[in-house]
């Protein structure tokens, strides 16, 4: 089988290439989802994500104190014909991303800003079992 570019296929590379047409078909049906860097510093647990061709506007974030839900759309500016497509690796459509947190947050203090196409999420934990010594009365 040839590809694109009329090199030789193995039965192996065809099949991979009959798999990825599955997809593109599969992934129109179906929501993107998101990737995303999870970390923790000494106050906060952080969160970032890649997301190019989308505006604060487009996206919606909900918080709660174990999880975090991104869920968005991404539009293409073309209108342009299945059949016309070489490769097509590029998610278009509506996507989302859960995160179970590691350890509770104070939701009512987290922070969002995205740029140069990152989106960053400030989530500063809540402070845990802080000891407090009573008198007896």
């Amino acid at each position: 089988m040839d590809d694109f570019f009329g090199e030789q296929l193995d039965g192996d590379e065809a099949s991979l290439t009959a798999t990825k047409s599955v997809s593109k078909t599969k992934q129109k049906e179906e929501e993107g989802q998101l990737t995303v860097d999870v970390y923790q510093t000494d106050d906060e647990i952080v969160i970032k994500s890649t997301i190019a061709g989308v505006t604060a506007d487009d996206l919606d974030i909900s918080i709660t104190n174990d999880m975090v839900t991104i869920k968005g759309s991404r539009s293409s500016e073309e209108k342009i014909k299945q059949p016309d497509y070489y490769y097509q690796e590029l998610y278009w459509g509506a996507f989302s991303r859960s995160v179970i947190l590691p350890e509770e947050i104070d939701a009512d203090n987290a922070k969002a800003s995205m740029k140069n196409g990152v989106l960053t999420i400030r989530l500063p934990k809540l402070a845990k079992s802080r000891t407090k010594k009573i008198k007896i009365t």
